[in-house]
């Protein structure tokens, strides 16, 4: 519920439900009747569920004309790494770790190539640079996160386009099938289940093997499962770069058969059982936690 004023008008409009789900507009406090379109468009429909495995059977057979625009999502959010790390935006986050590799004080290796990529295009994003980016599941950075690692890897690999391609459609999908388990809003950082996407795209372009890509997901479920969501801010980039960096160690991981198992916390004896009992606790416990912390943030 936000109120606009100018030196003589004033607006308000108030959302429900989600970022752009406009139900009520008053201009000078005068209600104003919705048009049906705008009401219309933000009705975007239910997705049906689908499991990982699902995606992973559309990403082996769908055919590469099919799906070869995944690649603009790398041109996208590359150009916006890229204006990250030309200029100083939000926290600088990717400045900090480019010039800790020009200290010595962090290797100049892939995976902090991955960080500064992926952290440089959420600092632009959160500190307002003009550029576009490509989102997943209606968010910017979820789009950066899910994105930026893949295409790093593809570049180190030398990867062809028709591979890139369905390495992204699989780490968008991967991203999308877990997030539309629970509510669009909540306590649990998107970044860390976009990452998640980002960890089975990877791991597509390292083997291209179910077994391996669940492995991965289900080592982050492990690892990264309380990364708690407190508003979009430039500090979001800080949170990139930890999901970032928990997903490329998860995959490697997983290059090794190395995965936490039914008896190690909340993950399951499969992917699935793991992703389904992290969104049982976004969609219970942290409803609580979502609370304190919007308490929190309106109290200071």
């Amino acid at each position: 519920d936000i109120t606009l004023y100018s030196l003589s008008d004033q607006c308000r409009v108030v959302i429900q439900g989600s970022h752009t789900n406009v139900t009520e507009v008053y201009i000078n406090n005068i209600k104003q009747i919705l048009v049906r379109d705008l009401i219309a468009a933000n009705d975007s429909g239910v997705l049906p569920e689908f499991s990982l495995n699902d995606a992973f059977k559309f990403v082996t057979d769908v055919a590469a004309k099919d799906i070869m625009f995944m690649l603009k999502s790398a041109e996208i959010n590359t150009a916006l790494s890229d204006e990250g790390q030309r200029k100083n935006y939000g926290l600088n986050v990717s400045g900090a770790l480019s010039q800790a590799r020009k200290n010595g004080f962090i290797s100049t290796d892939l995976l902090s190539q991955m960080l500064i990529n992926t952290t440089a295009a959420s600092d632009a994003r959160m500190g307002g640079a003009p550029l576009p980016a490509m989102s997943n599941y209606g968010s910017g950075n979820q789009g950066i996160t899910v994105t930026m690692p893949v295409v790093t890897l593809a570049r180190h690999l030398n990867t062809d386009d028709e591979t890139l391609a369905r390495a992204l459609a699989l780490a968008h999908l991967a991203a999308i099938s877990i997030h539309m388990r629970y509510t669009r809003l909540s306590a649990l950082c998107a970044a860390s289940t976009a990452a998640m996407g980002a960890a089975a795209g990877m791991s597509w372009l390292l083997t291209q093997d179910f077994q391996t890509i669940s492995y991965a997901v289900s080592n982050m479920i492990s690892d990264i499962s309380g990364i708690i969501c407190d508003g979009a801010s430039n500090s979001c980039a800080m949170k990139v770069s930890t999901a970032t960096a928990c997903a490329f160690k998860s995959v490697l991981m997983a290059q090794q058969n190395s995965v936490a198992g039914e008896r190690d916390g909340i993950v399951s004896c499969d992917v699935e059982g793991s992703i389904n009992n992290l969104c049982k606790l976004v969609l219970s416990p942290m409803r609580q936690t979502d609370k304190e912390i919007i308490s929190i943030m309106t109290r200071k």
